[in-house]
């Protein structure tokens, strides 16, 4: 089938959930188009396994935002407008500030992100290093390496704040955000300078359990994702 490369590697193992990563992928790196059409029965070719891992896969992803199932015609990815994409930024946002403000004590300070604790310190470590790769491919244009590694940033940062599902929520958000812009970024010829790159600033901001630093650092993010994606030309 154009569009998807499937590479055969899929194990039976836990074939529902490696072609649905597998799937994701494909549309976060563009292979897969806004509106573009398929059957359970092209993708199971395509990776040779049976029919069911293949729609409870596509079930999951539809359940997830990124395609829409049609009874008729099988499956499409789904097109996201500019609008969405507002709206995605706006609920981020919440799911974001709530969690600073749950980890926030009566004078305004993240008093529950303890860097001097070895887990804690260690964690911290760890989504900088995440952080460092987002910027270093953010600041190249290199718009497939950085969502891979922005996305484990944001999983491995959401996972400091000790709730799991509100890590698992804004994970899931921030998956349909990226499906959302990825089909205007890749529009622009160069995207060098273009991308977020302060990921380490926010890191930083924590280290000093400065509450403001981090609110200020988010809402930056998401007014310049705003203001790329609207200043982009209509198809």
């Amino acid at each position: 089938m154009p569009g998807i490369s499937g590479n055969g590697a899929v194990t039976r193992s836990t074939l529902r959930q490696q072609i649905a990563d597998a799937l994701r992928e494909e549309v976060l790196a563009g292979r897969m188009e806004p509106g573009q059409e398929f059957t359970v029965k092209e993708i199971a070719d395509q990776y040779g396994v049976s029919a069911t891992p293949v729609r409870e896969a596509l079930v999951d992803l539809s359940a997830q935002g990124l395609l829409d199932a049609d009874q008729h015609r099988g499956f499409r990815v789904h097109e996201y407008s500019v609008d969405d994409f507002r709206g995605m930024i706006e609920a981020r946002m919440l799911v974001i500030d709530g969690m600073f403000h749950a980890l926030t004590d009566a004078n305004g300070r993240l008093a529950h992100i303890r860097p001097e604790e070895p887990r804690v310190a260690a964690a911290l470590a760890g989504v900088r290093r995440r952080g460092e790769e987002a910027q270093r491919s953010a600041l190249a244009g290199e718009l497939t390496v950085l969502i891979g590694y922005d996305l484990r940033f944001w999983r491995e940062f959401g996972a400091l704040f000790g709730n799991p599902f509100l890590t698992a929520f804004l994970h899931r958000l921030r998956v349909q955000t990226w499906v959302c812009v990825v089909q205007h970024l890749r529009r622009l010829p160069d995207l060098r300078g273009q991308l977020w790159s302060d990921h380490t600033d926010l890191v930083d901001a924590l280290v000093r359990r400065d509450i403001d630093s981090a609110r200020a650092v988010v809402a930056s993010y998401n007014a310049h994702s705003l203001a790329l994606v609207e200043r982009l030309p209509a198809d």
